[in-house]
């Protein structure tokens, strides 16, 4: 299973992250999403370093759960487009 966090760069992402990194959830891939001013950036997990994907040209059906992490506003415009490839998990507030 392939796992995918938008707002990567953020600190809610951040700490999805973290909490990823000492799970004993396996999965396959972790792909990283940010907006245009974080991608291309390094973060390091379980041992290597993954390149921050540009969430506007993010193919959502590359991971099956996709946890939102960057706002509600974020939330509004692209986890709709997520849900149609992927399960979505949000952590805003926009969907309550």
């Amino acid at each position: 299973m392939n796992f995918a966090i938008i707002g990567a760069s953020g600190n809610v992402g951040r700490k999805t992250i973290e909490i990823l990194e000492n799970s004993k959830i396996p999965f396959k891939e972790l792909y990283l999403v940010a907006s245009k001013k974080s991608a291309g950036k390094k973060i390091k997990f379980r041992g290597r370093e993954i390149v921050i994907e540009n969430l506007d040209s993010y193919d959502f059906s590359k991971a099956q759960i996709t946890f939102f992490a960057a706002g509600s506003q974020i939330a509004k415009e692209w986890a709709p487009k997520a849900a149609k490839k992927s399960i979505v998990i949000d952590n805003s507030s926009y969907f309550r």
